[in-house]
């Protein structure tokens, strides 16, 4: 088992070069199952594989945002932070603590604007002018913040705040009661207002180090997490010099993809809880949806005939809640704009948002190309297929 993850009130290897001439490998697991020999030995085993692929993932794409991981919490750190808030961690979270202690927060500048580094392990999304990235805040951040926000708001002492945006309001709540993480939504002042995170039904709590199948919503959430990245659902976006992990998914059921006459479009959305508004009846869940659109090698292809670009004129969208239209939008260009697509280049990407009076909704329509150029066309107007993709409430909420 790797050494380098394992956290503790001295880091193992300063453990072992006390050990003098003896540090083989058998000593080296020894001293290592020694450390945790308080946990039930699964649990040990679960936590580290969770760790284990995230760094794994990190490590081959985004090696900068592993290096904001932090040593493993000791147990005394752990009790100092139980001790601070009167709360008592179920085993899963004590331990993924015990295997990494959060992310080191940086600030940066990016494009002439002071904003939270966009290394967040969890990541996030961006429409117009609102920019989120989620990070896992180290236990002495959680000591602060938990302090500073839930006990302001009179919250239950059941509450720690875990994650949060350096670049909004998106924060997340951990309930040491029942093992459940919870995100806060626009009135996240109100703990009866946050929304659930994990299905309630998956995780199960043993209240006795002597219990085997522990499951919190923050193991189940870091793992659900963990195999997103790996089955390429999220992947990290590039804009200029800015990297991050995208939320938006990128693969089957929840992001549709249609190809008309060579013009692929990609679309997606995310629940935007910050904008969630639960006393508002019209629009009581609020998404943001990313299209992606490419020309594909061979051009825009129309009746046997290839053209070399083809301009975006229009766009028609249906938004529906629960199958019934709830908007219909016939306009010109996207966010103002003509994207002018060509083989090659990279995708032109239009995020927006739309609010919803149902936790079940979807998006589809059409746009409307010219081959050629709107100021310079090669032939007539032709229909590109927007495919069906879900508004919804997810199961697990990032």
């Amino acid at each position: 088992m790797g050494l380098d993850s394992v956290g503790g009130a001295l880091a193992i290897h300063e453990i072992l070069s006390k050990l003098g001439p003896t540090d083989t490998a058998a000593v080296t697991y020894q001293v290592w199952r020694e450390a945790f020999g308080m946990y039930p030995w699964p649990l040990v085993r679960q936590v580290k594989r969770c760790w284990g692929r995230l760094k794994s993932w990190l490590s081959a794409n985004f090696p900068e945002a592993l290096a904001t991981l932090r040593k493993g919490a000791s147990e005394d750190e752990i009790k100092s932070l139980e001790k601070s808030l009167k709360v008592k961690l179920p085993l899963p979270t004590r331990l993924l603590y015990r295997f990494c202690d959060g992310q080191d927060l940086k600030r940066e500048k990016v494009s002439g604007h002071l904003l939270g580094s966009p290394l967040g392990l969890i990541g996030g999304y961006s429409f117009y002018n609102h920019l989120v990235n989620v990070y896992l805040l180290p236990l002495h951040l959680v000591i602060r913040e938990t302090k500073r926000i839930v006990r302001q708001l009179g919250f239950s002492r059941k509450y720690i705040l875990v994650a949060s945006s350096t670049y909004g309001q998106k924060i997340f709540f951990f309930n040491c009661d029942d093992g459940q993480l919870y995100v806060g939504t626009r009135n996240w002042a109100n703990e009866d207002e946050m929304i659930p995170c994990v299905p309630k039904e998956l995780i199960r709590l043993v209240p006795d180090f002597g219990g085997s199948q522990q499951q919190d919503a923050m193991l189940l959430w870091l793992e659900e997490h963990g195999h997103r990245l790996h089955s390429g659902v999220i992947r990290l976006r590039e804009e200029g010099k800015i990297r991050g992990i995208n939320l938006f998914p990128e693969k089957a059921p929840h992001c549709s993809i249609a190809i008309t006459n060579g013009v692929k479009v990609r679309a997606s959305a995310v629940l935007v809880p910050e904008f969630c508004n639960l006393q508002d009846e019209s629009e009581k869940f609020f998404s943001s949806y990313s299209m992606r659109m490419s020309l594909l090698p061979e051009g825009c292809c129309i009746y046997g005939m290839s053209f070399a670009s083809c301009q975006l004129y229009r766009r028609h969208l249906i938004f529906r809640a629960n199958d019934i239209v709830v908007n219909d939008i016939n306009e010109e260009a996207v966010i103002g704009k003509f994207p002018l697509l060509r083989p090659g280049e990279e995708e032109f990407v239009y995020e927006s948002c739309t609010p919803l009076s149902s936790s079940s909704g979807s998006v589809e329509g059409c746009f409307t190309f010219v081959p050629g150029r709107l100021a310079d066309p090669k032939g007539d107007p032709f229909d590109v297929e927007l495919a069906r993709f879900p508004l919804q409430l997810p199961d697990y909420i990032f």
